[in-house]
């Protein structure tokens, strides 16, 4: 596809400048940065995407469960005898 753009003077020193140091044409550059750009939106969004479905993943009872056993997990793999999160600070500090 030819496309045919009129670029404020910025954009164009910019994009030669790039060019130039690339030592690529200035379509070669441009056409460059426009992929780049468009691969990190779809990378972005295949995040965006991932993170939603387990944040819609609600099975709100096992991540109780896994909390409680990381809790745990935590609080037995100390060399103190202290805990990190004693039961009875459940709700106010944790």
């Amino acid at each position: 596809m030819t496309l045919t753009l009129e670029l404020p003077p910025e954009l164009e020193q910019y994009l030669l400048q790039e060019a130039k140091q690339q030592g690529l044409s200035v379509e070669a550059t441009t056409l460059q940065l426009l992929t780049n750009s468009i691969l990190l939106k779809q990378k972005q969004a295949k995040a965006v995407d991932l993170l939603q479905s387990w944040i819609d993943d609600g099975d709100v009872e096992e991540q109780q469960e896994t909390g409680q056993y990381l809790l745990q997990v935590l609080d037995n793999d100390r060399l103190s005898e202290r805990q990190l999160f004693p039961l009875e600070m459940k709700g106010i500090t944790w």
